[in-house]
């Protein structure tokens, strides 16, 4: 049995996702679920056995007061923002997620820095500003569009990424543990009022209509989710 036969009997086998022999943002031909084809082109994906690996260099595809004047995605702060002294730069980011997602026996809880990526390659942090730090400090520094540099450079989003959902996208992401974000309404257009302890549940998404667990966006912390449902993969940066 080749690579690409067992990649289809493995993507086949989690209920509710759809396979295709190839997806555009990535370097190899390799068997991906379709929902990767949401990915910017500018971040590659590849399968490595059991894991999607994605490969992001960690920028916004938005505007933003943090490119510098002299950018062509420039903007002026808007009103009340604090700037941050730090300015978005490349980085060099690899998330390897579980291909097949499964809910582990118990919550993982996250970590500072990167708990996942959203769907143009930019890092999605957890609902702290430091080592048991709230937000509350920071959030006036977030820009417009909900993302700000951390001292290395590194342009992130806290809460949720504006720039994805306000252009018609449920899907913002995925964290480490390969399940799915998603932004603060269900498909049926609701708010869900039983979301678990890691700000997720199990329904049908119209990217998994079979269902799926799924993490969704709130407005209070922990913002994204206060720990990892599955067992998370790794990033490297």
């Amino acid at each position: 049995m080749n690579k690409t036969h067992i990649l289809t009997v493995l993507c086949a086998s989690f209920i509710g996702l759809q396979c295709s022999d190839s997806n555009p943002t990535s370097t190899t031909t390799s068997t991906l679920p379709a929902v990767f084809s949401k990915f910017i082109s500018a971040v590659e994906i590849s399968v490595d056995g059991s894991f999607v690996v994605i490969e992001a260099k960690g920028v916004p595809n938005h505007t933003s007061p943090y490119w510098g004047s002299a950018h062509t995605l420039y903007e002026a702060p808007h009103t009340g923002m604090v700037v941050n002294p730090n300015s978005i730069s490349e980085q060099t980011l690899t998330f390897r997620i579980p291909l097949i997602p499964a809910v582990a026996s118990s919550v993982t809880a996250t970590s500072l820095g990167p708990v996942g990526v959203s769907l143009n390659g930019v890092s999605l942090y957890n609902q702290y500003a430091g080592p048991s730090q709230p937000l509350t400090s920071e959030i006036a520094s977030f820009d417009r569009l909900n993302g700000h540099p951390q001292n290395t450079g590194q342009y992130h989003y806290h809460v949720e990424p504006l720039h994805i959902t306000n252009n018609g996208n449920d899907l913002v992401g995925f964290l480490l543990d390969g399940f799915p974000v998603y932004g603060q309404k269900d498909q049926d257009g609701t708010i869900p009022t039983d979301l678990d302890a890691a700000n997720g549940h199990t329904t049908a998404t119209t990217d998994y209509p079979d269902g799926i667990y799924h993490y969704h966006i709130i407005l209070m912390a922990p913002y994204i989710s206060d720990g990892f449902k599955g067992t998370p993969g790794t990033v490297t940066q």
